[in-house]
């Protein structure tokens, strides 16, 4: 017997192929914050910052920026250097970069144990490529007594613009003398090293920052994400890198963490580490305390759901995304998500109800029309799907998936002679351009729309090419012999193809059939009836061609009362002009 299959294994891979890059990391975060119309407000600044004012750095006191001395040089410098700030600020207005850097270079010079404005101007300098100004401030500033680290560390940056390594990695070793428990100069180092493809001085800079005994939790949870960068850059070290930063921000989560964005940042550390089983709960606890951020409260939700995705946990993973729902019934993307897991676990409804939404939110995305398609093939929707990819053959041009999705609607819908053409159409597109997409399931699929049409030489041609490329195919394995048996054509090599069918799935009712009725032609009777009669034992259902073939089998056999039994079981199932005629008494004794 002969099988039409809808491609289950076909689909899967090409729903997975639909897949917005398959689920990418962390890409539904991102629409969450970047992808609903979130916009950080635009502030009217009311006052400059002059030169005098004092700096406050991560960990630091207030009294790291000017430092005290009222002498009356000093004095006058700090005049010189407001003067020359507010100039400098006049000409950013106006355009003048320039003249502006001129003026903030002054500006820190007459100033130059203003540790905020020593690092702002610097950073301005290395932002407009000026690094050997930069430089020359720079090294000024940390002369002084008591420069800070963040100095020694933003020195390093300036040299390393100029390419000076040796320099730049001596500055920021200073700045890790002057303050081990600051980052920056760690973090320097780190891409340093990782600039001059140097992984095992990255590493060991990063080892040396995690045996620090002192540390808190934002250092510990910067060295983690240090570590897995490192891991995500060099799949040499990713190993190593993922044990010794997951090391490290266990010690960060043991410590007490009362800040959202602190908790946040080490549940995303977890997750950059491929950690999720660790990062969950870490997502799940932030979640109860910005429950009234809504912004934070959905990109946490965003992460939980893609955990659980990647995880398999579908009920938790749907849980969240039916909650963004309620927050934003318009995310395109939440229904993608939906529509993936409902695929997934065989709810076709549902997933063509969510790939619907997901279309209607995003009509100008081909992969929507294919998903929905796609869904409504499985959920034996063959017209439905015929319309979605009309509509996206209007308007995106015909394309080697509408075309074979096409193919196997009109064959569910028995209108096979639309779906040679369209398979047909599928093989062109296909193979002036993607010749991998013709894989063994598309030649079945164009081989069974053959033969269902009478033209056998076609249909035999693609089984043959479709078992070329996958030779333990035993769907086509099945349906090649028994059409080369029904035909009476080749019925040595149809034996043999469906032997090897049966080989894969001995319990197969249908590959059973099929061996009975080869058999019953190549005139082995007996031991035909003893294939057909497990086949219907085994059949899920009552099937019209079983009784039809065990009719013959009887009839040959000499049986004709367990014959007419057969043929009437038959027509019981599905009504059929020629069954009736062996019913006829002048077609007694006729064993087909």
């Amino acid at each position: 017997m002969a099988e039409v299959i809808l491609p289950r294994a076909s689909l899967d891979r090409f729903m997975a192929q639909f897949a917005k890059c398959g689920l990418r990391p962390f890409g539904l975060l991102y629409g969450m914050l970047f992808g609903r119309g979130f916009r950080v407000p635009a502030v009217l600044v009311a006052a400059v910052l002059v030169a005098g004012c004092a700096g406050r750095r991560p960990g630091g006191s207030a009294s790291s920026g000017a430092l005290a001395d009222d002498s009356p040089e000093r004095e006058r410098q700090r005049v010189e250097a407001h003067a020359h700030y507010a100039s400098a600020v006049a000409h950013e207005v106006n355009g003048d970069v320039d003249q502006a850097l001129d003026h903030y270079v002054q500006a820190a010079s007459n100033d130059i144990r203003n540790e905020a404005l020593v690092l702002e101007v610097s950073r301005k300098l290395l932002q407009a490529k000026r690094a050997e100004s930069a430089v020359e401030l720079l090294e000024r500033a940390t002369k002084q007594a008591d420069a800070p680290a963040s100095l020694h560390a933003r020195l390093g940056v300036a040299y390393a613009q100029l390419g000076q390594t040796d320099r730049a990695v001596n500055a920021n070793r200073a700045a890790i003398r002057k303050e081990p428990e600051s980052i920056v100069g760690y973090q320097n180092l780190f891409v340093l090293y990782m600039q001059a493809r140097q992984p095992e001085q990255a590493l060991e800079a990063l080892d040396s920052a995690a045996r620090l005994s002192r540390a808190d939790v934002n250092f510990l949870i910067s060295v983690g994400e240090l570590y897995g960068a490192l891991g995500a850059q060099d799949p040499n070290f990713r190993e190593p890198a993922r044990a010794r930063g997951l090391a490290v921000l266990e010690r960060a989560a043991k410590q007490p963490i009362d800040d959202p964005q602190t908790r946040l940042r080490l549940a995303n550390a977890f997750s950059l580490l491929d950690q999720s089983e660790r990062a969950a709960p870490v997502y799940e606890e932030l979640l109860v305390q910005v429950d009234d951020i809504p912004v934070l409260r959905e990109s946490v939700r965003a992460r939980l759901a893609e955990i659980y995705l990647r995880s398999k946990d579908s009920s938790r993973a749907r849980e969240h995304l039916e909650k963004l729902l309620e927050s934003n019934p318009t995310d395109a993307e939440v229904y993608y998500y939906l529509g993936r897991l409902a695929d997934q676990e065989g709810r076709f409804a549902d997933a063509v109800e969510y790939f619907s939404k997901e279309l209607l939110l995003s009509p100008e995305s081909p992969g929507a029309h294919d998903r929905l398609a796609i869904a409504q093939i499985r959920n034996n929707q063959p017209g439905d799907a015929l319309e979605t990819l009309e509509r996206a053959r209007k308007r995106f041009g015909p394309t080697f998936y509408t075309e074979y999705f096409a193919g196997i609607a009109s064959s569910m819908r028995e209108d096979y002679t639309n779906a040679v053409q369209y398979l047909r159409a599928a093989e062109i597109i296909a193979g002036s351009r993607h010749v991998d997409q013709l894989d063994a399931s598309f030649y079945f699929q164009l081989g069974a729309a053959c033969e269902r049409t009478g033209d056998y030489a076609a249909a035999e041609r693609h089984f043959e090419k479709c078992l070329e490329l996958r030779p333990d195919f035993p769907e086509a394995q099945n349906y090649l012999g028994y059409m080369l048996a029904d035909r009476g054509e080749q019925l040595e090599r149809a034996r043999e193809l469906i032997a090897q069918a049966l080989k894969a799935e001995p319990e197969n009712a249908a590959y059973l059939d099929s061996m009975g009725w080869v058999l019953f032609r190549l005139g082995q009777t007996e031991e035909a009836l003893k294939y057909i009669l497990n086949a219907v034992r085994l059949a899920e259902e009552e099937d019209a061609v079983l009784y039809d073939h065990l009719g013959d089998i009887y009839m040959k056999l000499g049986q004709p009362d367990k014959a007419r039994e057969a043929w009437q079981k038959s027509l019981g199932v599905e009504d059929s002009e020629a069954v009736r005629k062996k019913l006829q008494p002048s077609r007694a004794g006729d064993s087909r």
